[in-house]
């Protein structure tokens, strides 16, 4: 213990660094669209209008994954959470090294990754969003939500090619 008037003690939380400042393009943001038809388009394009205004560094094939991804994640959203879940919302987090979409909604089913046969026309969406994540060094998972819905992302990592 110091004595009165005497030097005060000096912790380690003194000497801590201080955080480094984040990138002008870090940060996180997020939106919310009814679950129909016409959000996914608009779900993409508003990914893709958010890297490029926020000027993160995401090469062409990256931009072109995420956004593949946006589309998938909205889509099965609107195929089948919609009846219970009239909203859906999509987020971005942009860290220094990674970036995360995300895509949430009310309905409490959580999807697998099946095998579809040759012949359906749908039914490989989840196997597309694993394959383009795998394949970029990222991860994906689904998660159950507080009020019992789920939130499927996928987080990939950054390339140092500029946005174009």
């Amino acid at each position: 213990m110091p004595e009165p008037g005497g030097p005060e003690p000096v912790g380690p939380a003194l000497f801590a660094p201080a955080p480094p400042d984040p990138l002008p393009y870090e940060g996180v943001w997020r939106f919310t669209a009814p679950a129909v038809d016409a959000s996914v388009p608009q779900a993409r394009h508003a990914v893709r209008d958010l890297l490029y205004r926020q000027g993160v560094p995401v090469s062409q094939d990256l931009v072109q994954g995420l956004l593949l991804i946006v589309s998938e994640l909205v889509t099965n959203a609107v195929r089948h959470a919609a009846l219970l879940s009239p909203m859906l919302a999509v987020e971005v987090a942009v860290g220094a090294e990674w970036v995360r979409v995300s895509v949430e909604d009310n309905h409490p089913y959580r999807p697998t990754a099946l095998e579809a046969a040759h012949s359906e026309t749908g039914g490989r969406g989840l196997l597309l969003v694993r394959e383009i994540t795998r394949e970029a060094g990222g991860a994906c998972d689904v998660e159950h939500t507080a009020g019992g819905g789920k939130v499927i992302w996928a987080a990939l990592p950054l390339t140092t090619a500029p946005v174009s």
